[in-house]
């Protein structure tokens, strides 16, 4: 695909039309081809902050810099690339991976959720080259991944210059995690420390960990250059019309709720560009108590009034339910979703490339102060309001505490979802459960949509849509002990007095301890048993079609 182009329809339409017509008579275009960042107030002077739109040609550079890494890590044999990073940092390089990666090509995430990488990445470690990728410091699943390859590759006989050389770090220039590579030895790639995350897919971020690993990043700037032209315009502006469809369903109209949820379809896709949408919407409008958030069409129940469904690159006759269709090839994606959410946060009045503040920090702080207090010991998990078989449930909800305990937990959770608000299904475990299989059941019985992710990835990248944006939103974290007999799962951090287990523990409890400060309804059920527990929890979820409970709720979202 070499074209681009955004077509919506119905009342969509008009209300585009009139928010683009706003847009054009306030500057707005004009001034973001000319990057000028008091569009968001006059003390926003920070230039580098727009400098996302010259990515297309600025980044170019990297290919002539990177290329003598990659001769040198293919020489030694090094064919497999592991990028350590959470939250959508790896998205961006998954989804180049998956459209220009080629045949050879092998790029494998440790973002601190299912181990099973984990376990890939120790099977592959004599073929295996590095990537940490933060624009700050060093996160506390980095920290573990870092000391348990380093200590990895020691066991193999390299010496500490071999170890070095297996590792390359992106980070910011002057950042925490510069001044502890440079230490370290390892190879270091700086960026603009002015450069927003959710804006950073066309920089080193996005574009290293791909071309390390085989992809064609030159074909990802030529498509987003492509596209680069069009934004310049008033009129005929795919950007600037996205940005207008966006923005303005987010904003509560007269005659109905804002429609400030994206139900966004990727057809054929593995969710990675989806997921990196989700991601730069969350943070570039997630603020101030405004915020988009993006659905997944299986947590999605049919048609919604506070929700539009978007299509990417559909094929002809296929989602004819979007409302909104984008054709672009994926290097223009992600300058024209970058440029839509500038448009729709001004829309939104809120600064979307202002930092945004502790909300992912502070969950972090807190689960290393959680893991540094328990010094190896047990964590201070709270004592369950009661336990269905090998499910414990945690919970301040009122719940009748009957045979069918979990059942009857989830249709109270699902009682306190607004009328115009979602279920969050969070999970933080080592075997194969998602949200993902979940979703479907209990959009279907609450009338409400669900949205899902692994932690702690997940609500790192999108937590200020949750906990800074319009609010609604309801939480299912989902937490388990360690399978048994799996050696990755628990793996001792060498140098840390807990291992991978403890680390994900600690993570979900910071995440639900941080939801529950704000006044969100949270319920956490942990899995004594992690295939057992799946099982009942899979269970509890499908008997919600039988629970009386369930049947009110339904009337409710109908009604």
């Amino acid at each position: 695909m070499s074209g681009f182009d955004v077509l919506t329809r119905g009342d969509v339409l008009e209300q585009a039309l009139q928010a683009r017509d706003y847009l054009v008579a306030c500057g707005v275009p004009a001034a973001l081809a000319a990057k000028d960042p008091r569009l968001w107030g006059r003390r926003a002077v920070d230039h580098s902050r727009l400098a996302w739109l010259d990515l297309p040609f600025a980044s170019r550079y990297l290919l002539d810099k990177v290329d003598g890494v990659v001769a040198e890590a293919r020489y030694a044999g090094l064919d497999h690339v592991v990028l350590v990073g959470v939250g959508a940092d790896a998205l961006a390089a998954q989804a180049i991976m998956e459209e220009h990666g080629g045949a050879g090509g092998a790029l494998t995430v440790l973002d601190g959720s299912d181990t099973a990488a984990l376990a890939v990445t120790l099977e592959r470690l004599d073929r295996t080259l590095v990537v940490l990728a933060s624009k700050s410091g060093v996160s506390l699943e980095g920290d573990a991944y870092l000391r348990i390859l380093a200590d990895a590759f020691r066991r193999r006989g390299l010496s500490d210059r071999e170890v070095a050389a297996r590792f390359v770090v992106i980070t910011d220039q002057g950042s925490p995690l510069h001044g502890f590579a440079r230490g370290k030895g390892y190879r270091v790639g700086l960026t603009d420390p002015g450069l927003p995350g959710h804006m950073a897919a066309l920089s080193a971020y996005g574009l290293v960990p791909a071309v390390l690993a085989g992809a064609d990043v030159g074909q990802v700037l030529d498509e987003a250059a492509a596209l680069a032209p069009a934004l310049l315009n008033d009129r005929d502006n795919p950007g600037l019309l996205l940005g207008a469809i966006i923005g303005g369903c987010a904003q509560r109209g007269p005659e109905g709720p804002a429609r400030d949820k994206l139900a966004l379809y990727e057809p054929g896709g593995s969710g990675a560009l989806s997921g990196w949408i989700a991601q730069a919407l969350a943070a570039g409008t997630g603020k101030r108590g405004r915020g988009v958030l993006v659905l997944e069409p299986p947590g999605s129940p049919g048609e919604l009034d506070d929700a539009h469904a978007i299509a990417l690159n559909p094929r002809q006759g296929a989602h004819g339910d979007a409302e909104t269709s984008v054709w672009a090839p994926l290097g223009a994606q992600f300058l024209l979703w970058q440029y839509a959410t500038a448009v729709a946060g001004w829309l939104l009045g809120v600064n979307p490339f202002e930092p945004g503040g502790p909300v992912a920090q502070d969950a972090e702080d807190d689960a290393a102060e959680l893991l540094a207090a328990a010094a190896g010991g047990p964590l201070p998990v709270g004592r369950p309001a009661f336990a269905d078989g090998d499910v414990e449930i945690h919970t301040d909800l009122p719940v009748p505490h009957g045979s069918d305990g979990l059942t009857s937990t989830l249709v109270a959770l699902l009682a306190q979802v607004p009328a115009e608000g979602y279920l969050s299904v969070v999970t933080y475990l080592s075997g194969e459960l998602s949200g993902r299989y979940l979703a479907p059941t209990l959009a279907r019985h609450s009338g409400r949509p669900v949205v899902y992710g692994a932690g702690p990835g997940y609500l790192h990248a999108t937590g200020s849509v949750h906990k800074r944006g319009p609010g609604g939103g309801a939480f299912l974290i989902v937490t388990g002990d360690a399978p048994a007999g799996d050696p990755v799962a628990d793996m001792p951090v060498p140098g840390r007095p807990y291992g991978l287990a403890s680390l994900q523990l600690a993570r979900a409890l910071a995440e639900e301890r941080a939801l529950r400060a704000l006044g969100l309804p949270v319920v956490r059920v942990h899995l004594r048993d992690a295939v057992e527990g799946a099982g009942r929890l899979a269970e509890a979820v499908r008997a919600l079609g039988t629970a009386p409970e369930a049947h009110a709720l339904r009337a409710r979202a109908a009604g």
